[in-house]
């Protein structure tokens, strides 16, 4: 059964046009096909493809005129290019002119049909991504925000409904995830938004200074104190302060918190005077603080003063489908602080961002493009260019300091387990040695590149 997808294949062999038309009908898709880049130039004009399969050299032209011409009559669709010269220029040639992807001659077919199927699926994601954008558009739109997946949607609305009001706001996530950007947004979308917004680290400050940090002190109050120093507190009068953190402060800091939240008054170190201050809270903490104040570590009246509204922000892992523009905003950030004419990030490099964690959440996938920008010798982002070597050490670290015992046989092990986790260790430790060049990590380990790429994209590590 036709899945509805329209494929035109172009290459000048009989062989390899009648083995990809069988190939891909098998697999449901209307196929086209044509023997030269000027039938496919014609057939571009007259009918409308979900996808061009198209041979690097052709008879009449090569194939990046083909795509070329594709890009301007149906920009809608989406390209792969399949070459027996497979070479790095000529991929990022490829991609420069609008390609999703490179394969290289001999393919393993198994492979392509991936390759095939991830480049529809990313078409039909970018088509909703675009509903959604425009949605956004309309109703929803941080500047300083960047991701649009469900939950990041839930959150924005949750941003306008409490933005205009004075309600304190905490907003918990893991490290990493942003906090201060959604505490930014909610001051700018307020009617605060021309008055300061102030930060504090509640976590790097020394719990000595810390109270003199929020509340100012008095010429003389302590050693050290040689002018008199307005806080925090006072300086994001009319505005909104941030406190970051808010699960380290200590008892006491607690307490003196708890009376300024109160009653909008507190004394500075030192002095006598009450001052008297308009300000918004939102506080922020990775802790849960629920679980704090049942072990004796954080006030239950402070927990509820700060708790009035709370926004929870998902980790990394939780919005991969934001992933892909995270990843482009730091390249294209990074790219201009470097001054590198890097434009995008190839689909494959894509694939493999996705099958990574992330532990660190936005933060590390931050450092990492910025590391990946800085390394990469070609205008697209490659997976080969992605400085994942963390990532790769754990694994073939997790695997050399395992230690293989026989015995366990006799109470049953996950064979198949095992071996992927050599596999693995191997195949990133040569492509370690061989600085991310498949080829020559293929040949250190014996095998052909296809194999390499077809056993790293079996075990998700492509």
């Amino acid at each position: 059964m036709e899945n509805g997808r329209h494929i035109l294949v172009v290459d000048d062999e009989l062989s390899m046009r009648e083995l990809l038309e069988f190939m891909l009908k098998k697999e449901g898709y209307q196929v086209s096909v044509a023997q030269n880049g000027g039938q496919a130039i014609e057939m571009l004009k007259k009918n409308s493809y979900d996808l061009l399969l198209c041979d690097i050299r052709l008879g009449d032209m090569t194939g990046l005129d083909v795509l070329r011409a594709c890009r301007q009559k149906q920009p809608n669709t989406t390209v792969v290019m399949i070459s027996a010269y497979a070479s790095t220029e000529t991929a990022v040639e490829a991609m420069n002119e609008g390609a999703y992807d490179y394969v290289p001659k001999p393919f393993d077919n198994e492979e392509l049909k991936q390759t095939i199927a991830k480049a529809l699926d990313l078409k039909t994601l970018e088509h909703e991504k675009q509903i959604i954008d425009d949605e956004m558009k309309q109703n929803l739109h941080f500047d300083i925000i960047v991701g649009n997946s469900p939950v990041m949607l839930h959150i924005y609305k949750m941003i306008r409904q409490v933005a205009p009001t004075r309600t304190n706001v905490l907003i918990t996530g893991e490290s990493g995830t942003g906090k201060e950007l959604i505490a930014r947004a909610i001051h700018q979308e307020s009617d605060r938004k021309t008055k300061p917004f102030v930060v504090i680290n509640c976590g790097g400050i020394p719990e000595t200074l810390l109270e003199s940090e929020l509340f100012g002190h008095k010429k003389g109050s302590f050693t050290g104190a040689t002018s008199d120093k307005k806080g925090l507190f006072e300086i994001a009068d009319k505005g909104t302060i941030f406190l970051d953190e808010i699960g380290e402060l200590s008892m006491p800091i607690q307490v003196k918190l708890l009376r300024a939240i109160q009653e909008r008054t507190f004394k500075a170190v030192g002095g006598n005077e009450d001052i008297v201050v308009d300000i918004r809270i939102i506080a922020a903490t990775n802790k849960q603080l629920e679980k704090e104040v049942i072990a004796g570590n954080f006030r239950e009246d402070l927990f509820y003063r700060l708790n009035v509204i709370e926004i929870k922000l998902p980790p990394l892992r939780e919005r991969k489908g934001d992933l892909r523009a995270l990843a482009q905003h730091f390249l294209d950030k990074y790219a201009r602080e470097m001054n590198k004419k890097i434009t995008k990030i190839s689909a494959y490099a894509i694939d493999l961002l996705n099958k990574y964690d992330f532990p660190g959440n936005i933060r590390e996938l931050e450092n990492l493009m910025e590391r990946s920008v800085a390394l990469s010798t070609t205008n697209i982002l490659l997976p080969d260019s992605l400085a994942l070597s963390i990532h790769k050490r754990r694994w073939i670290e997790g695997v050399k300091d395992r230690r293989f015992d026989l015995d366990e046989v006799s109470h049953g092990v996950a064979l198949d387990s095992i071996l992927e986790e050599i596999e693995r260790a191997y195949m990133l430790k040569a492509l370690e040695i061989a600085n991310g060049n498949k080829n020559k990590a293929a040949d250190l380990l014996g095998i052909s590149f296809r194999s390499l790429r077809y056993r790293l994209d079996k075990l998700g590590d492509s």
